[in-house]
């Protein structure tokens, strides 16, 4: 079976960036499909039942640390990756709270997207910089 990929993000040229680097290194999975706020996600979560949802931190109506939240309430068997351009030490811990199975910041997205993807698809956890 595909894997599905959900991908939330409120700027569209980051959900093309990252669609387009899913296709290019792993084109037998499946884009489910696309959110661009956390209350969409946690919809679109329920509607399209995604293996992973790679969901930005900050966007608008609802951040990501509260959809992974909502979402590791809801469908549990959905993997979730936090995909950010912020760093700090305590990131890590609060997506750990929010119950998220990893983290990818942005500016290392090329070389650990699809990696930070596998692992957890596979039942394990990423977090930038670990």
């Amino acid at each position: 079976m595909r894997p599905r990929i959900l991908i939330v993000d409120d700027h569209e040229i980051v959900r093309e960036g990252m669609r387009g680097l899913i296709h290019r290194s792993r084109p037998q999975w499946e884009i489910a499909g696309e959110a661009t706020n956390g209350s969409a996600a946690v919809e679109a979560v329920k509607a399209l039942k995604p293996d992973v949802a790679v969901i930005d931190i900050t966007m608008p109506v609802m951040n990501g640390l509260e959809a992974a939240a909502r979402i590791a309430d809801l469908q549990p068997s959905c993997r979730v990756l936090i995909f950010t351009m912020h760093e700090s030490e305590r990131l890590s811990a609060e997506v750990r709270r929010a119950r998220a199975q990893g983290l990818v910041l942005k500016s290392e997205a090329a070389r650990d997207l699809i990696r930070a993807i596998e692992k957890v698809l596979s039942g394990g956890e990423f977090f930038a910089g670990s």
